[in-house]
């Protein structure tokens, strides 16, 4: 049975382990477990290929433990339970040393009582838990079981892994032996394979399927994007690159950088994402980040989100850009944004402060007999169309809640607040 080219050069000790040498380095904490032989629970977090898997595998091999492994994609909590069983059987027997490790692959697909069932097990004892994710364990791992198992950030392996191991698969595998091998540009391959092994190792059994019994093995950038064809670019739409890219995406309008604002913007359609998603985000930003001192941001972002909805891709990435743009290029403001919060603060500390007797609504004549309504001025039926009256709970001595940032649309509504109330005899206000 044919075997990948990825699985014939897993590696099988840290020696020959390529990449996150800040976990497995000299000293580093994860070979100072296994070297010492106690494994304590941890979930191993990082993008595919990055050597999530094979880090369990060396510690199957190097460690004198039962180890058991689970995938979350084929497992339920009957699987697990049985696991479990056997793993406390273990635990008990004069025959093994040190508690039994369990591996669960993609961790992050397992639901809340899957993982509740793994709960009982770390926490007294009874077997180790090593899991696997690509997903942030922080939204996709019950907060009882991240407490019981450290987290560690596996990196997308960097240019000069890659080529290291490029350089292995050339002088060490079968697949090459007896073939002229010439590596003439890297930069194709390197960039197709986003800091993933297994994409690289792949993209050379790709490489190697499409040659001649005796036609040299070359890699350049040409025989590389004839190969591929396309850019498979690394991005899952509901995976932890999804919100790394929206998260730069909008820090970048924020921050008032138009060319980063596009150039994230295009990741996200090359992405494959739902316009209907970028234009809710712009929507939402529109308000937090521009505000008041351009509301002319939220309208255009709203007139954005409804174009998105008649016209859909391709052309949709041009409103999308104008948007992001216009967006980027506008001042910024969050009063509007800050202003609820601290409301909401408010009414969280105060309670439920009662409605002034002048505010209330009096719909029947008790309400009116109990004064309700009572005393209120309709603002319309003076001058300017203001007068002077308290509109908040009295215990709360009007707070300011809305606190106008310094930019000239707010400038101008704070100046006309100021003549409004300057002279407010009745001290509210």
């Amino acid at each position: 049975m044919y075997e990948p080219l990825a699985e014939r050069l897993r590696p099988r000790t840290l020696d020959d382990y390529i990449g996150q040498r800040h976990l497995v380095g000299e000293g580093a904490v994860i070979r100072r477990m296994i070297e010492s032989g106690n494994i304590s629970s941890f979930i191993l977090w990082g993008p595919p290929g990055v050597g999530k898997t094979t880090l369990a595998r060396i510690i199957a091999s190097q460690t004198q433990v039962p180890f058991y492994t689970l995938s979350a994609v084929t497992s339920g909590v009957k699987e697990v339970r049985e696991v479990l069983d056997r793993c406390k059987a273990d635990a008990h027997s004069m025959f093994t040393h040190g508690r039994p490790v369990l591996f669960i692959d993609e961790i992050h697909r397992f639901n809340k009582s899957q993982q509740d069932s793994l709960l009982g097990a770390v926490e007294n004892g009874t077997v180790t838990l090593i899991g696997a994710t690509t997903e942030n364990p922080s939204f996709e791992v019950i907060r009882p079981l991240l407490s019981r198992a450290q987290v560690y950030v596996l990196n997308p392996l960097e240019a000069d892994d890659l080529l290291q191991l490029l350089d292995r698969a050339v002088k060490t595998d079968k697949m090459f032996a007896g073939r002229e091998v010439r590596i003439e540009q890297t930069e194709a391959l390197l960039r197709y394979s986003g800091g993933d092994a297994r994409k690289l190792l792949n993209i050379l059994d790709l490489v190697m399927q499409s040659l001649g019994a005796n036609e040299a093995f070359v890699i350049n950038d040409q025989v590389v994007t004839d190969r591929l064809q396309q850019n498979p670019l690394a991005f899952d739409k509901g995976g932890e690159m999804h919100y790394d890219i929206i998260s730069a995406f909008i820090k970048s309008i924020r921050g008032s950088d138009p060319d980063a604002a596009v150039y994230w913007l295009a990741r996200l359609i090359a992405g494959g994402e739902d316009p209907k998603f970028i234009a809710r985000r712009l929507c939402i930003l529109a308000a937090e980040d521009i505000g008041l001192a351009n509301p002319n941001a939220l309208l255009l972002a709203n007139a954005t989100f409804d174009v998105i909805a008649k016209i859909g891709w391709p052309e949709g990435r041009i409103p999308l850009s104008e948007c992001a743009i216009y967006l980027a290029t506008s001042p910024k403001s969050n009063s509007a944004y800050l202003a609820i919060g601290a409301a909401q603060q408010l009414v969280e500390q105060t309670g439920n402060a009662p409605v002034p007797l002048h505010l209330r609504n009096a719909p029947t004549k008790l309400m009116k007999e109990l004064g309700y309504g009572a005393d209120y001025k309709y603002a319309h039926d003076f001058a300017g169309h203001f007068v002077r009256q308290e509109y908040l709970p009295q215990e709360l001595h009007h707070p300011q809640l809305w606190q106008p940032q310094d930019n000239p649309a707010e400038a101008k509504m704070a100046e006309r607040q100021r003549q409004l109330w300057r002279n407010a005899a009745d001290g509210t206000k």
